[in-house]
């Protein structure tokens, strides 16, 4: 599985795939938008909501601009046999398409 998904290629998915949003903290705070159906995750606190990610459903993935928060919580999604990908160019890159966001 790729480790990341283009945003054109989420949209025709986003249906039937787990969104969550994984900007830090700070990062979430200072935003009004998030994808559509997505539900924020701390990175920093990811031992605590880890177990609770379904291991049966495609996960997405995003940060702002989809570097290195998104890769590092991709890593140990994977390590625990989560089929997760990341967002190219993370909220950032997703609005760039033209893809919706919502007020959250």
């Amino acid at each position: 599985m790729e480790r990341s998904i283009k945003p054109e290629i989420l949209q025709l998915q986003l249906a039937n795939t787990l969104v969550l949003d994984v900007r830090r903290q700070s990062d979430y705070e200072v935003s009004t938008e998030i994808v559509p159906g997505s539900a924020w995750k701390n990175p920093e606190q990811i031992d605590a909501w880890i177990n609770d990610v379904p291991r049966d459903q495609n996960v997405v993935i995003y940060c702002v601009r989809g570097g290195s928060v998104s890769n590092s919580v991709l890593d140990q999604l994977r390590a625990v046999g989560v089929k997760a990908r990341f967002i190219e160019g993370g909220i950032e890159g997703w609005k760039a398409t033209g893809a919706e966001v919502i007020n959250k």
